[in-house]
């Protein structure tokens, strides 16, 4: 990589840009229910409770249906985690940080745009809007 004055200035409006980022309305709301929910001792013994029911079934669950017990893990595990997921102040993170995810997603999508229409944007979330992590010539055309 060479660096020029051109590279210089990109990350001049890179830092530019994390600073609007970071001082906007959705990562403001996204730090703010993060806290909240961090706070909520309620949560946390969700939270507890859920990280013992996993670790509870990891340990039968490389053997499948014939582990004894199984059904009954894997279903405690499943009732532990919609408990947590189900927490107001959990849901209510797990929307903050689906919103700003989705800044990221336009703002990675618009840089790789602009570079070419060909550069392959990671989407890792299924509800990736307005097609935008299309990217590359997979099907030839």
């Amino acid at each position: 990589m060479i660096y020029d004055e051109q590279l210089f200035a990109i990350e001049d409006q890179m830092d530019d840009l994390c600073e609007v980022l970071v001082k906007s309305a959705t990562f403001q709301n996204y730090l703010r229910q993060k806290g909240l929910m961090y706070e909520d001792k309620n949560i946390r013994v969700l939270r507890d409770d859920f990280i013992a029911k996993k670790e509870d079934f990891e340990t039968v669950a490389a053997y499948g249906k014939y582990a004894p017990d199984y059904r009954k893990k894997q279903l405690a595990l499943r009732k532990a985690k919609r408990t947590l997921d189900l927490h107001p102040k959990v849901a209510e993170f797990r929307l903050a940080e689906t919103d700003l995810q989705s800044v990221l997603d336009t703002i990675g999508s618009k840089v790789a745009s602009t570079v070419s229409e060909g550069v392959k944007v990671d989407a890792g979330t299924p509800f990736f809007e307005n097609n935008l992590g299309k990217g590359g010539n997979c099907d030839g055309g």
